[in-house]
């Protein structure tokens, strides 16, 4: 494994390192894959562009205005889990963050690294398609372009972003006003720590003062290829009163689920246990 490492200071550096390497280059932070990857792939003759040291506060902080919350790439699943705007507004973002991995990897493991890793298993990145949130994607020529999430995965380990591109930051809309929020991440592992998962559920439901709810999002992963939207189940629960849905409502809605749904069989577990797994999940979330 032969590599050199560039570690730019400032984002005219950033820009000029991705210039100057020709897309012969990844992008290392956290390191909590990157280090496996290479080793696995011997890559040889490629250009860590290390951004451990990056000060931009596009990437490294989180902020908020009257419409959304900016995430940056380089904040750490840590920061996350600690942040007490997230806790209380974005429960399955926090959720999904406090899964991830150990305490330790936590403290490195940084939420663009999960996002740009693209894995069906990703907890936060599921978080985030279930958040519905959106991508900002910086090119080396210092141009900006948004994606949504939902746009943004392709397959397993591809994504919408062009080879001079780098995820600089996520966008989150805030909540609509005067609502009640039920929010979670569910993973179910082989392992009760340290485990990728066999399924996973992220959902974040809005409701009304009169219980009726206003705005759906469920993700899955470990399912399919990609982390999953589960649209047309997030609008079979619109305009429903939650605490008053009939037991085969909520079979209908997990069915919805489930039609997004192609599992594989694999050492971690059956495709039948992952439907049986994820239809048991999407029913319990309507049991509050």
């Amino acid at each position: 494994m032969e590599f050199d490492i560039v570690t730019p200071t400032t984002k005219s550096e950033l820009l000029k390192a991705i210039k100057t390497n020709k897309n012969n280059f990844r992008f290392g932070a956290g390191y909590t894959d990157l280090i496996l990857e290479l080793k696995k792939k011997n890559v040889l003759n490629v250009t860590v562009i290390n951004l451990a040291q990056l000060n931009d506060k596009k990437f490294n902080s989180i902020e908020r205005n009257l419409k959304f919350i900016r995430i940056g790439a380089l904040v750490t699943a840590s920061s996350i889990v600690n942040d007490k705007f997230i806790e209380k507004n974005f429960p399955v973002l926090q959720q999904a963050a406090n899964n991830l991995a150990s305490a330790q990897i936590r403290q490195v493991a940084t939420i663009g690294g999960n996002i740009c890793t693209a894995s069906p298993s990703g907890d936060i990145a599921c978080a985030l398609v279930a958040l519905k949130a959106k991508c900002e994607l910086l090119s080396s020529t210092g141009k900006t372009r948004t994606v949504s999430i939902l746009e943004f995965f392709l397959g397993p380990r591809k994504t919408a972003m062009k080879k001079d591109e780098i995820l600089s930051s996520v966008l989150i809309s805030l909540n609509e006003k005067n609502i009640n929020i039920h929010s979670g991440f569910i993973k179910v592992g082989t392992r009760r720590s340290m485990e990728c998962s066999v399924v996973s559920l992220a959902y974040h439901i809005q409701s009304d003062k009169k219980n009726l709810i206003t705005n759906v999002g469920i993700a899955i992963g470990s399912v399919a290829p990609t982390i999953r939207f589960a649209e047309n189940a997030c609008g079979f629960l619109i305009g429903k009163k939650a605490s008053s849905l009939a037991r085969g409502e909520k079979e209908e809605f997990a069915e919805k689920v489930l039609k997004y749904a192609s599992p594989i069989s694999d050492i971690r577990a059956t495709a039948w246990y992952r439907k049986e797994a994820l239809f048991n999940i999407c029913k319990s979330i309507l049991e509050n």
